[in-house]
């Protein structure tokens, strides 16, 4: 009874930005892990971000400096900040979370249905 809600995704210009948010909610103990992946047309899933519960986070070479992973844990929310965006980023971007329902040993994984990202040239 976990849901991943992605919010935020839509068409931009290339060099303008935009802001995904994505909201956990159901029968939450924890949350660990959350990140932000995505899928090209014609291409495997990739890794874009993830932050740890203490805040620490990752980024895939393609989006350093450019995009922003960040966490608001007391609403159960990923947010992903996405600037000086380009064609290639164009993509459903997915949100993805390492959840306890319970006081268990470890979490399972949750993945959102995902929003799509159109960046044009």
């Amino acid at each position: 009874q976990v849901q991943l809600v992605e919010s935020g995704g839509g068409l931009v210009q290339a060099g303008g930005s935009l802001r995904l948010s994505c909201a956990a909610s159901g029968i939450i103990f924890s949350i660990n892990a959350m990140g932000w992946y995505r899928q090209a047309p014609g291409k495997q899933r990739e890794l874009v971000a993830t932050i740890t519960s203490s805040g620490s986070t990752n980024y895939a070479d393609s989006v350093k400096g450019r995009f922003t992973i960040s966490r608001d844990n007391a609403k159960n929310t990923v947010y992903l900040q996405m600037n000086s965006l380009e064609p290639e980023d164009t993509a459903v971007y997915y949100c993805n979370a390492d959840i306890k329902t319970g006081p268990l040993p470890v979490g399972r994984n949750y993945w959102g249905k995902g929003t799509l990202v159109t960046v044009s040239s």
